[in-house]
């Protein structure tokens, strides 16, 4: 048996990484990797190796995960990524839309530049190949059952295509295509991301069915129009992604029909501008940091103001990763409006300060 998997193998190599750790303190090994190379760290990070124009508006990174990324996520899934930008990172999660099994071992995902998004604009126009991206692991129920339904109905919009986009590649990858219908609407054909892709599908799969709809030319599809471009549609599982208004309008319909067990829904951003806090000193015990904030900045954003890294992940109240105890005062939810107080656990990414609150972080 080799050493390295007999109990005095497995005791050396504890002896050997102390030793190293005592030669290295105040760093870790790991912290001397990283100055090697970057994806080698601690903190799980990417390289850019390409930046992809997908519209005029939106483009695909592809990125080389680095140590600690697995192929584990599941198509319709979203990663989170932090790039720096002026001297802070800032963070943003997007739906992955490479297949979770990769030959070449690169993820994607497919960012739209909205007029007044931030950070999507610099990625979309002034991201170089090349730079180092920080990851958060990937997340989200968004996500086809195992084995997928046998008739499958996409209904999607604008960007909301993209986790479907890695769910159909997923399927085209394993070679058994179910019956699919994708309905998706865009302004015009410029605007409609993977066009090239998605019409080769249809034109190669005999499962797959694509009805385009051109919002310029055609107006608006609501899920009253469904019947007229997918007789079956309360048939079928249904995934869509895409506008809040469009979201809300087939919860209602899925709902009317009696069908919402059905309906499978993904939104892209949350509604913040219900009741707020009044606002107030948020003090960071721990850190020894305290920022003023009005009542409509979230907790994750004031912490973030003043260099104090709170725990997050998709930044939208929906995966409960930003969830830490309030140990003093109170703070509001911000879709919601209903009140946290001392002893609570609060979401920081949509819960602001409703007064003075202390945190032990």
């Amino acid at each position: 048996m080799p050493a390295f998997r007999t109990a005095a193998g497995r005791a050396l190599g504890i002896r050997a990484r102390s030793l190293v750790g005592r030669l290295t303190h105040p760093l870790l090994p790991h912290d001397y990797l990283g100055l090697l190379n970057p994806l080698w760290g601690r903190e799980l990070r990417g390289r850019v190796v390409r930046v992809v124009p997908e519209t005029d508006a939106a483009a695909t990174l592809v990125i080389q995960p680095g140590r600690g990324w697995t192929d584990s996520y599941t198509a319709g899934q979203y990663v989170g990524i932090g790039v720096q930008v002026g001297g802070r990172f800032h963070w943003r999660s997007y739906s992955l839309t490479s297949t979770p099994v990769h030959d070449d071992g690169l993820i994607s995902v497919t960012v739209k530049a909205l007029p007044e998004g931030f950070l999507s604009g610099h990625l979309v126009n002034g991201l170089e190949p090349g730079t180092v991206l920080r990851l958060a692991a990937p997340q989200g129920e968004f996500v086809l059952p195992e084995p997928p339904p046998a008739k499958i109905l996409f209904f999607t919009a604008g960007s909301g295509l993209t986790p479907v986009m890695s769910m159909l590649r997923t399927l085209q990858r394993r070679g058994a295509f179910p019956d699919v219908v994708l309905v998706h609407s865009a302004p015009a054909a410029k605007d409609v991301l993977f066009r090239e892709e998605l019409h080769a599908l249809a034109a190669r799969c005999p499962g797959f069915r694509l009805h385009e709809q051109l919002t310029d030319e055609a107006g608006m599809l609501s899920p009253d129009d469904l019947p007229r471009v997918c007789p079956d549609w309360a048939e079928r599982e249904t995934w869509t992604c895409g506008p809040a208004p469009m979201l809300d309008a087939a919860e209602r319909a899925w709902q009317a029909a009696g069908i919402a067990d059905r309906l499978h829904l993904e939104r892209f951003s949350v509604d913040l501008s219900g009741a707020g806090g009044e606002g107030g000193t948020v003090t960071f015990r721990s850190s020894g940091k305290t920022v003023e904030a009005d009542g409509a900045t979230t907790l994750l954003q004031a912490a973030e103001s003043v260099g104090v890294q709170l725990p997050f992940g998709c930044r939208m109240g929906i995966c409960q990763s930003c969830v830490v105890p309030l140990a003093e005062g109170s703070t509001r939810d911000l879709r919601s409006g209903l009140a946290s107080v001392a002893g609570d656990r609060v979401q920081t990414c949509i819960s602001a300060a409703a007064g003075d609150c202390v945190f032990d972080l």
